[in-house]
């Protein structure tokens, strides 16, 4: 009997992404088992996933992913679609109080620096921290006179702070830099004549050295290029007059602290251990304030 020959078999069409219907793929998400394209597909550290799956929603689900499962830093915090937003800020911040020391009268200069107590003179008020201005102790944080000191200390800022907040995410990076800053203000306060004025946010920036110190060892990379900067800086710092070592050796202190706290601590207990540390400081920024003001009234 004859057979009529067999025509060749017709080609199987793949399915479609779940996205992009009209784009047919082989790959699947390993957690929902979707079919996705190669837009769509999220690199994991097993095969790939979806976007939902890959934001920590429920496949289908729409609106934003619950915050326990978002993806987070190394930190545990949010990681937010402009990783540097809060660094740009300060650098604005930064400036805003540069353009306004150079346009207004010296007395708005005078209100924003650092100092403790002292005898009438033209340059200063006669009031300070000794007397309860204790805003000082962030006002000076943010205050420049020099086109030089703003420009070098604003280029630290974004080298050294956006890896950082990248790495912290935006609450705990914020809170490093104010506390680091807090904490070279009072060590500038404690340890200097309470007649020399002391500005900039140098002791913020070194708290910022500090961090990257303890970011560096948790990603277990090389640490001599960090060593070497910091060895630099302070060299700098201890040979040039009119640089405030005291603010400078606070606000690194106080962020190889707190960082080391952000980056190690367990993942059980976290929080509590980074804003329990960033605390702790502030604790010992309020106390050595108090004994300084002792002695100076």
């Amino acid at each position: 009997m004859d057979h009529a020959a067999a025509g060749p078999p017709e080609a199987q069409s793949l399915p479609g992404c779940y996205r992009h219907p009209d784009r047919e793929t082989g790959i699947r998400c390993t957690r929902c088992e979707r079919f996705i394209c190669t837009d769509c597909m999220v690199n994991a550290s097993v095969g790939f996933h979806c976007p939902d799956c890959a934001a920590g929603r429920t496949p289908g689900a729409t609106g934003p992913a619950p915050a326990a499962s978002r993806p987070r830093t190394l930190a545990g915090g949010t990681i937010a679609a402009d990783p540097h937003l809060v660094t740009k800020i300060l650098i604005g911040i930064n400036v805003a109080v540069f353009i306004a020391v150079r346009a207004l009268p010296d007395s708005f200069l005078a209100d924003m620096v650092l100092i403790g107590r002292w005898p009438p003179a033209p340059f200063v008020p006669t009031e300070g921290v000794a007397e309860g201005e204790w805003y000082r102790l962030v006002t000076t944080m943010f205050t420049h006179q020099e086109i030089w000191h703003i420009g070098f200390n604003m280029i630290s800022l974004w080298f050294l702070g956006a890896p950082v907040e990248a790495a912290l995410g935006r609450a705990r990076y914020l809170a490093l830099y104010l506390v680091s800053g807090l904490a070279g203000s009072v060590f500038a306060y404690l340890l200097t004549s309470p007649i020399t004025p002391v500005l900039g946010a140098s002791g913020a920036i070194f708290g910022l050295f500090g961090a990257t110190a303890a970011l560096v060892r948790r990603l277990k990379a090389d640490m001599r290029p960090v060593v070497i900067l910091l060895v630099i800086s302070l060299i700098f710092t201890f040979t040039r007059s009119n640089i405030s070592w005291q603010a400078h050796v606070g606000g690194l202190v106080a962020g190889a602290v707190i960082g080391y706290a952000m980056l190690h601590a367990p993942r059980e207990r976290r929080t509590l251990v980074q804003y329990g540390t960033c605390a702790l400081v502030l604790v010992a920024v309020v106390g050595l304030t108090l004994l300084r003001t002792v002695q100076l009234t």
